[in-house]
C-alpha cells in the first residue's frame, strides 16, 4: 500500500465551501482506499447508515474520503511493563493514538512518522512502522458525505527506559499508559477517541 500513489488528502484549513456537485467524483473514486457511491452529486459514507449521521460534512472540513495515518507505539522497557503511547486531543475528543491527515504527496508511513514527532516529540523513521491496513473509522466528526479512512501503523520498542514525550502541536498531553484497555478506559473516564477505540482494544491487554 505504501508505494507511490495519490491518496485522497485535504489541505483545508477551514470548511470546504466547494459545491460537492462540481467535484470530479469519478477521479476521487478511482484513488479511494474504500469504495464509495455518489448519489445526487454527493459522496455517500461507505459503511455507516446515513440516518445515523448529520447531513453534509458533519464537523469535518472535507467532502468524501480523506486519508489519515495513526501511529500505534508500544514500548516494553527493561522492567517488563508494556506501555502504549496516547495523546489527549486538543479538540476535546479524548485520548487517541498520535496521527492526522496525509499531506498531498505523502505516504501513510511518512505521515505516521511525522505526526508522531509533531504531537509527542518522539522520532521514529517510517521504516520502523508496520502497516496494519486501512479502515473507515467511526470518527465522531463525520457526516453523511464526509469520512476518514485511517491507515494504522504499528511500532514496538524495547528501550532501557521509556522515551520522554510531551504534548505538542494540537495535542494537549502525551502519556505512556500501561497497555491495558480496561485501565486506560478507567483512567481517562472512558474518554477515548471513538475512531481509535477498536484499535486500542486490539493492541492492548484486557
Amino acid at each position: 500500500m505504501d508505494t507511490a500513489r495519490e491518496y485522497n488528502t485535504t489541505t483545508q484549513h477551514g470548511p470546504d465551501t466547494t459545491d460537492p456537485a462540481t467535484i470530479d467524483w469519478a477521479e476521487r473514486q478511482a484513488r479511494a482506499l474504500v469504495p464509495f457511491e455518489v448519489i445526487d452529486g454527493r459522496p455517500s459514507h461507505p459503511t455507516i447508515v446515513p440516518a445515523d449521521l448529520p447531513e453534509g460534512r458533519g464537523d469535518l472540513w472535507h467532502w468524501g474520503e480523506a486519508v489519515a495515518a495513526d501511529a500505534i507505539v508500544l514500548a516494553t522497557p527493561t522492567d517488563g511493563t508494556r506501555r502504549v503511547l496516547l495523546v489527549e486531543r486538543g479538540d476535546g475528543h479524548g485520548w487517541a493514538f498520535p496521527g492526522g491527515m496525509l499531506d498531498p504527496g505523502e505516504s501513510p508511513s511518512a505521515a505516521a512518522s511525522r505526526e508522531l514527532a509533531e504531537e509527542t516529540g518522539l522520532m521514529l523513521p517510517p521504516s520502523r512502522f508496520k502497516d496494519l491496513g486501512d479502515r473507515v473509522v467511526p470518527d465522531p466528526r463525520a457526516g453523511r458525505n464526509a469520512w476518514v479512512v485511517s491507515v494504522a501503523h504499528f511500532a514496538a520498542l524495547r528501550p532501557a527506559t521509556l522515551p520522554t514525550v510531551e504534548g505538542l502541536d494540537d495535542a494537549r498531553a502525551a502519556v505512556w499508559f500501561p497497555a491495558s484497555y480496561s485501565a486506560i478506559r478507567a483512567t481517562t473516564g472512558g474518554h477515548v477517541f471513538a475512531a481509535h477505540d477498536e484499535l486500542l482494544f486490539a493492541v492492548t491487554d484486557r
